[in-house]
């Protein structure tokens, strides 16, 4: 059962990692936009520096989620690159219970204290160009909520990879 919800967590931050990916397009056209408007006409926009932050922004913090599950965020394997396929479910299990899920669970609940809040006040970001901060703040809760599950993914990884490492090997793996 908690394999299926494992997958399911995976699948689904896949999924939106590669679309969200395409976050890369809108940001592209807006900084070739505001060169355009800067270098060619001397008439910079208002909204182009802060759009290309927003996206950014956004653009980052759903590829969050997405690294996890392919495993790309930088680590320090010192101790786990020596130690046995057990060892390694071991530390994975432990730093995962002791440092990830209690940080980003704490990230989670906080972030959507902070967007509610914002989404309760119109939050407006406090620039001339003054657009609405609240859905990014929305949008950031929703992609710490995203790593969070991904986390709790990886743990029940680590410990189906744990339970396996225990079984002795059959006569055919030997």
């Amino acid at each position: 059962m908690l394999e299926k919800v494992s997958a399911a967590i995976d699948t689904f931050n896949r999924k939106q990692g590669e679309w969200t990916a395409l976050l890369i397009i809108p940001l592209l056209v807006v900084v070739v936009y505001e060169v355009f408007m800067r270098y060619v006409f001397n008439a910079p926009t208002i909204w182009g520096f802060e759009a290309t932050t927003f996206l950014y922004g956004i653009h980052f913090m759903f590829g969050l989620a997405y690294t996890d599950v392919v495993d790309g965020h930088v680590k320090v394997d010192i101790f786990s690159s020596r130690a046995s396929r057990r060892g390694q479910a071991i530390l994975s299990i432990l730093s995962n219970l002791v440092i990830f899920l209690p940080v980003f669970t704490c990230m989670t609940i906080w972030s959507w204290k902070f967007a509610l809040l914002s989404t309760t006040q119109r939050e407006l970001n406090s620039t001339s160009w003054a657009p609405p901060i609240y859905p990014i703040k929305i949008l950031m809760a929703l992609c710490f909520t995203f790593l969070l599950l991904q986390g709790i993914s990886t743990l029940i990884k680590s410990i189906n990879s744990l339970s396996s490492a225990d079984k002795p090997a059959s006569a055919a793996e030997v």
